[in-house]
C-alpha cells in the first residue's frame, strides 16, 4: 500500500519473509550508493548482519550504527551521539538512514534523519509489532523530554516502510502483546474487522498465526496510512490516531518513561476514555465492557497501579496535543467512530479521576 502525500509519498511493504528483500526495496525507491544502518544492541545481534547483507547485495555500502534501546533512552542524548555517528561517518544528503528496530529505534533514528544536514533520506525497518502498526508510519519523529514524551522532534516521513513479518518470531511475547494495544485502537477507531477478528479469534492472535498476524498488520497500516494521507501534520483528523493516548501518555509519565510499555498504557488509556465517552452519553454504555473485554483476552492491561494523583495532573496538563489552552481529546462515540473535541477543564479533571479510579475498579476477564 502506499501513503499518498504527493512528493512525500512512500509505500509500506508488508512481506511474509525475513529481511532478503529489503536492499532491492531500498534500491528500487531510493537507489543510494551507500546507507547508514541503526540498530540496537537487541536487534542487532539477530538482524544486523542479513539487513545488511541484503542491502549490500544490492550494490548499496553500509555502516552500523547501535543506541541503546528502550524508553529510557529515548533522550536528547542518545540522538545527539547519533548525529555524532552520522556526521563522523561523512554522509551526505543522498545517504538514507535505515532505521531496523522497534518504536524508540525509529523516532530516534528518524529524529536523526530529519536534522542531520537539515535532512536525510529515512527508511523504516520495523521488527516490533507495534512499530509494524503503528510507529513507522506517518512521519513523527522524536524523543522524551523530563517535561512529557515526544515533545522533542520532527515530522520526517520516510521514503520507505519495508516490513518483514518473520522478524517478529524473536519478539518477545510481552513486547508482542503490547503492540496488540495500537491494533485494537485502529479497531476501535476506524476497521471494525480488527476488533471482530481479535474478539473471535484471540487465541491465534497471540500464537502469531501467521496469516491473523498479517491481515491485522495490514489493515493497521491501511488504517493509519488513510489518515495520514488526509492531515499529514496533525493540524485536523489525525488527532484521532490518538484515541487512548491522552490517558496513556498521562500514565506513562506518571509511572516514569519505561515503567511499562508504550502499548500497555495505551490498552489502559483506551479503556478510561471509552469510560469518559460513556459517562457523558457519547458511545453505547455497554461499549467499555467491551474494550475491556478484548484487550483482557489478548493479554493487555485494563488498569494502572495505583498512582499519584498530583504526577497524573501534572502528565495530563503538558500533554502535548494541547492547543490554545485546551486539550484535543478524541472521543469514542462507536466502534469506527471516533471525532476530536477540545475537552474542557472540567472533562480534564474527569479524566484524571478516571485514570485514578480505574486502578480501584479494574474491568472483569473476558467471558
Amino acid at each position: 500500500m502506499r501513503v499518498e502525500l504527493g512528493e512525500r509519498g512512500y509505500p509500506i511493504e508488508v512481506v511474509a519473509g525475513g529481511l532478503e528483500g529489503l536492499g532491492a526495496a531500498v534500491r528500487r525507491v531510493l537507489a543510494p550508493r551507500r546507507a547508514a544502518l541503526v540498530t540496537n544492541p537487541t536487534v542487532g545481534a539477530l538482524y544486523a548482519e542479513a539487513a545488511a547483507e541484503s542491502l549490500r547485495s544490492a550494490g548499496i555500502a553500509v555502516e552500523v550504527l547501535e543506541i541503546p534501546d528502550g524508553e529510557a533512552h529515548k533522550t536528547v542524548d542518545t540522538w545527539r551521539r547519533l548525529v555524532d555517528g552520522l556526521l563522523a561517518l561523512g554522509v551526505d544528503r543522498a545517504t538514507p538512514v535505515v532505521a531496523l528496530g522497534g518504536g524508540v529505534t525509529g523516532d530516534i533514528a528518524g529524529f536523526a534523519a530529519a536534522t542531520t544536514l537539515r535532512g536525510l533520506p529515512f527508511v523504516q525497518v520495523p521488527t516490533t509489532l507495534l512499530a509494524m502498526v503503528d510507529a513507522s508510519v506517518g512521519g513523527k519523529t522524536g524523543v522524551n523530554h523530563p517535561a512529557g514524551k515526544n515533545l522533542v522532534g520532527a515530522f520526517h516521513q520516510p521514503a520507505l516502510v519495508h516490513a518483514a513479518l518473520a522478524t517478529l518470531d524473536t519478539l518477545e511475547p510481552a513486547e508482542y502483546r503490547a503492540g496488540l494495544g495500537e491494533v485494537v485502537k485502529h479497531g476501535l477507531l476506524a476497521d471494525p474487522a480488527i476488533l471482530e477478528l481479535c474478539e473471535r479469534r484471540p487465541e491465534a492472535v497471540l500464537a502469531r498465526d501467521p496469516a491473523v498476524v498479517r491481515e491485522l498488520v495490514e489493515r493497521s497500516c491501511a488504517v493509519k496510512a488513510a489518515v495520514v494521507a488526509e492531515d499529514e501534520r496533525e493540524s485536523g483528523r489525525r488527532a484521532v490516531l490518538n484515541l487512548g493516548h491522552t490517558a496513556g501518555h498521562a500514565l506513562e509519565s506518571a509511572l516514569g518513561h519505561g515503567t511499562w510499555r508504550h502499548g500497555e498504557c495505551v490498552a489502559v488509556g483506551l479503556v478510561v476514555e471509552a469510560r469518559l465517552a460513556a459517562r457523558h452519553g457519547r458511545c453505547p454504555a455497554d461499549l467499555p465492557d467491551r474494550v475491556c473485554r478484548v484487550l483482557a483476552a489478548l493479554g493487555l492491561p485494563t488498569a494502572p497501579p495505583r498512582l499519584d494523583r498530583e504526577r497524573v495532573e501534572a502528565a495530563l496538563s503538558i500533554d502535548k496535543k494541547r492547543d490554545r489552552g485546551t486539550l484535543r481529546l478524541p472521543v469514542l462515540e462507536g466502534v469506527g467512530r471516533v471525532r476530536v473535541d477540545r475537552a474542557s477543564a472540567g472533562q480534564v479533571e474527569e479524566l484524571r479521576d478516571l485514570i485514578l479510579e480505574a486502578a480501584e475498579a479494574p474491568c472483569a476477564g473476558p467471558e
